[in-house]
């Protein structure tokens, strides 16, 4: 710790006596100046020694040094030294009385004793204080970085909580405690989750100070890209000392180190995860397994799910080369100006949620960025499912409640999981991502399962454009006729489509008589050119109706 004004007392040299608050000779001195002006506030900046022989000062003026001790006092100033000898043969009475009545130290400087001698007696203590803090710096250095290489992060918060006597613990992007130390630390990181993410959308590198009720808590960005992908915690009982600033930051930056090794090894995962499913894809589930390895293998050992996730809006897409998550690019003009800023990527809370929930669970997923779309093949039933399925239903539980989604792009995503599958099945399986995912955005709903296709009516997907147009054409020449007043050809369709073309039962629901529909039935012939007889056309004809309803035209 710095120099005190009690090392300066007992300072053999300087034969200093504290004439008055002795009981606060422990204050830490940051500097030693001297002044003979009458306010020297306006130049000091709190801590410092201040030293005056009282050259404009009246210090036998009780009036004069109340105020003028009042003002140190204020200041922050760690205590006065009166040099005496030189204008008072003795500390004036006055000054001794109203430095007791401020608490503020008084310490009488001998004649023979030049205030250079205490100025560089504190700038040695200061300096010898920096150098021990530089030394257990580079030995808390040297501890973090063996625990780093021998055990990991684990290892590293073990020791950092050690040095810092308090606690440490390392948080995931989605704001997850990932490891702590002490063990019972891990409550008390837990409850600062709310604080990671406020950190995680301010630009790295970025830090926070947070007031607990049991500690003082620091928050540190990690990793090297614009946007944290984890975050440090430190709990102390006070400030950091300057040696322990040196262990936080070199904490800091092994653990970035691993934040952005893993990084590589999430890239490479992540090439060999495109492999696998093209292999998969590609009817090569043999090939893709052995290209899996240990690192997917359980993944197709099991039955899993395929999902395809987008965006609900192309223009809030990525391009196709767009780079993999956690990436930056270069947005740089040849004149070295920022052209602009990056698209926002409309995947990336996705990514980090699933491989979130994966790694909580500590089961296997394959992530794949293909193009404007994100692949995923996940465990069935799994945390990676649930995760999604969890996003979704927030999602749809805001839309539907007139507010505004909590989505990762400006207009949200949209998600297709197919069915329960194989690796063998996989192709079959993908496509049925495909139907799910273009069900989905017919809807208007998040995310959309297979078997809930399946399961389904075939009804609403009729309300889709290409269908319409379809409907709106076939059935245009019977609305023209119809619009003529010559008859109700469309209504009278209907009816006998409905009864499976009975006569009487379409009649009666009409009110006309069968011979007036059979009439009817074979001008809609001849207008459209087509036989009522054939089952394609009949089929045809329906859907065209319901298309129609369902668009809110004329039936």
């Amino acid at each position: 710790m710095p120099p005190t004004l009690a090392s300066l007392v007992h300072h053999s040299a300087l034969k200093l006596t504290a004439l008055a608050g002795a009981d606060r000779l422990d204050t830490p001195v940051r500097w030693a100046h001297v002044s003979e002006l009458i306010d020297p506030v306006p130049y000091m900046n709190g801590g410092e020694l201040l030293l005056t022989t009282a050259l404009t000062l009246d210090a036998e003026n009780p009036d004069e040094v109340r105020p003028y001790v009042r003002r140190l006092a204020r200041a922050g100033v760690a205590g006065l030294g009166f040099g005496r000898g030189v204008n008072y043969d003795e500390v004036p009475a006055a000054l001794v009385a109203a430095a007791e009545a401020e608490s503020l130290p008084l310490l009488e400087v001998p004649r023979r004793t030049p205030f250079l001698a205490i100025t560089k007696a504190v700038s040695a203590a200061i300096a010898a204080e920096q150098y021990r803090a530089v030394t257990a710096g580079f030995a808390a250095q040297r501890e973090l970085t063996r625990q780093a290489l021998g055990e990991g992060p684990e290892g590293l918060l073990g020791a950092l909580a050690a040095q810092l006597n308090g606690w440490a613990a390392v948080y995931d992007a989605s704001g997850a405690v990932v490891a702590a130390a002490p063990e019972w630390a891990a409550r008390r990181a837990a409850r600062l989750t709310s604080d990671v993410r406020r950190l995680r959308d301010r630009p790295a590198p970025a830090s926070a100070v947070v007031a607990a009720a049991e500690d003082r808590v620091e928050l540190h960005s990690l990793g090297a890209a614009r946007r944290p992908r984890a975050a440090l915690a430190v709990g102390t009982e006070g400030t950091l000392g300057t040696a322990e600033r040196y262990s936080v930051h070199a904490a800091i930056s092994l653990l970035t180190l691993t934040t952005e090794r893993s990084r590589a090894f999430q890239a490479a995962e992540q090439r060999i995860g495109a492999a696998v499913l093209g292999m998969l894809l590609a009817g090569e589930s043999g090939h893709a397994r052995a290209a899996a390895g240990d690192l997917y293998g359980a993944l197709l050992d099991a039955p899993f799910r395929l999902v395809i996730v987008a965006a609900t809006s192309p223009a809030s897409r990525p391009h196709a080369t767009s780079p993999a998550p956690g990436t930056e690019t270069d947005h740089a003009t040849a004149d070295g100006v920022a052209a602009s800023e990056p698209a926002p990527d409309p995947f990336s809370d996705m990514v980090e949620l699933v491989e979130t929930a994966a790694a909580r669970a500590a089961e296997p997923v394959l992530v794949v960025r293909e193009g404007d779309r994100l692949v995923l093949l996940a465990v069935d039933q799994g945390a990676v499912a649930d995760a999604c399925a969890t996003y979704a239903g927030e999602t749809d539980r805001a839309r539907d409640a007139g507010g505004t989604p909590a989505t990762t792009a400006e207009n949200g995503l949209v998600i297709g999981l197919s069915a329960p599958s194989g690796p063998v099945a996989a192709a079959t399986a993908y496509k049925q991502a495909e139907q799910a995912l273009s069900v989905a955005r017919r809807r208007g709903r998040t995310l959309v399962e297979h078997e809930d296709v399946a399961a389904g009516s075939v009804l609403p997907l009729l309300a889709d454009d290409a269908v319409r147009a379809f409907a709106d054409g076939l059935l245009r020449a019977l609305h023209d006729h119809d619009a003529t007043g010559r008859g109700n050809l469309v209504a009278s369709l209907r009816a006998w489509l409905a009864h499976h073309g009975q006569w009487d039962a379409a009649a009666a629901e009409l009110g006309v008589h069968r011979h007036t529909l059979r009439y009817r039935m074979r001008r809609v012939e001849e207008i459209l050119g087509r036989s009522l007889d054939d089952p394609d056309v009949r089929m045809e004809l329906w859907l065209a109706l319901k298309a129609t309803t369902a668009s809110g035209g004329a039936v």
